[in-house]
């Protein structure tokens, strides 16, 4: 963390003199709870050890100037102007200063430097990690005094109006709001959430990386999220009480869908079953039965691939391995899908061994060896 806090303010003296402030914030993994968060579900995400580091300084005009460290880009803006750009990587914070001045907060112009080693195009959210860093720093330099879930729904409004995601709110609460040690079981709809302790003692969370790229903002997503409010449409027509598919049940998706656009009821399927798929996972933790969290996880994988088709074969060869090898306790695609990493639980004293199996069986059929991170649950959005 030291050596990352020294190259972003030495990064930001070069151009722009002192910081006034120097945030950390990092990527997430999420254990269990795969797209329930736009249905209104539970997820269950922890912050990890790979991190965006943001430097920031006011200015005396209301000129914005920002540097990518990581792409050795620049780019100007100014407050006047405050609009999507085609460069994406600016509208994470173009995003969040547009969401201050809505909500009422008078900025002045102001230099970042970004950096950061949360792995790109990976599914560790790397740009909600982006947008929390930068309105907790904004709120510390300019003392606005925002609470964190103020900062974490202007973040999230962010990413829709200015990268054009409608992500749902997991990404930016589990930098914001992640602790050592627990994951987060979030309830998407009312916002309330409990900290699980996650037994670490002899396991190793390994993330391996397809290598193919997906993008969050492709159609896919999107059309998804259509197909869940379709269902939800028709289930209402008999159960005029379900407002998303949190309050249906697998009955009312059988009675209502079944037989009808096989897609759509493929997906409520799904989305009803890991709703509740994440409760009992919850219980497993709280029972300290890791072996029963992870068989879970491969039936989140199962229900992905199958229902709601955001896998590829890469995902499914990685998750396929992972259950070949004794030392996993249990692993599945993780993020929004089409590519991306499978999150896994593996044995301490497996892991090498594991990372050596699915590496050369993966590389045997896509000739090319998957990267691997290894991660630990750490800390959330803080002042360095």
């Amino acid at each position: 963390m030291s050596l990352m806090k020294e190259r972003v303010a030495e990064l930001f003296r070069a151009q722009f003199g002192e910081p006034a402030v120097i945030v950390r914030s990092p990527g997430r993994i999420n254990l269990i709870g795969e797209h329930t968060d736009y249905n209104l579900g539970f997820v269950l995400p922890a912050a990890v050890d790979k991190a965006i580091y943001i430097a920031i300084g006011p200015r005396n005009d209301e000129a914005i100037h920002l540097y990518a460290g990581d792409l050795e880009e620049s780019f100007t803006s100014s407050l006047h102007d405050l609009k999507p750009t085609a460069k994406q990587w600016p509208n994470y914070l173009l995003g969040v200063a547009d969401q201050l001045e809505k909500n009422g907060h008078r900025l002045a112009g102001f230099n970042a430097v970004v950096i950061g080693d949360v792995p790109l195009g990976a599914g560790l959210s790397s740009s909600a990690a982006v947008e929390c860093a930068t309105i907790f720093a904004m709120n510390e330099m300019w003392s606005l005094g925002l609470d964190r879930l103020s900062m974490v729904k202007m973040a999230q409004k962010a990413e829709h109006e200015f990268a054009g995601v409608k992500c749902g709110i997991m990404d930016q609460f589990a930098s914001m709001f992640g602790q050592t040690g627990k994951v987060i079981q979030l309830d998407c709809r009312s916002l309330e959430y409990a900290y699980i302790p996650f037994n670490m003692e002899g396991i190793r969370i390994i993330l391996f990386d397809t290598g193919v790229k997906h993008s969050l903002a492709s159609s896919a997503y999107n059309k998804r999220r259509e197909e869940c409010e379709a269902g939800v449409a028709l289930i209402q027509q008999k159960f005029p009480e379900v407002k998303s598919l949190r309050d249906a049940s697998i009955e009312m998706v059988e009675t209502c869908l079944a037989g009808k656009e096989v897609a759509v009821y493929h997906r409520c399927k799904y989305m009803v079953e890991e709703i509740d798929r994440l409760q009992k996972a919850c219980t497993r933790l709280e029972q300290g039965d890791m072996a029963g969290f992870g068989e879970y996880m491969f039936e989140t994988h199962e229900g992905l691939s199958k229902l709601y088709e955001v896998s590829c074969k890469e995902l499914d060869v990685l998750a396929s391995l992972a259950r070949d090898c004794k030392g996993v306790l249990g692993a599945r695609m993780m993020g929004g899908g089409f590519g991306g990493c499978t999150i896994n639980l593996v044995k301490e004293d497996q892991v090498d061994e594991t990372i050596a199996f699915i590496a050369e069986q993966y590389a045997k059929i896509f000739e090319k060896r998957p990267q691997h991170y290894i991660v630990a649950i750490d800390n959330g959005t803080s002042l360095l």
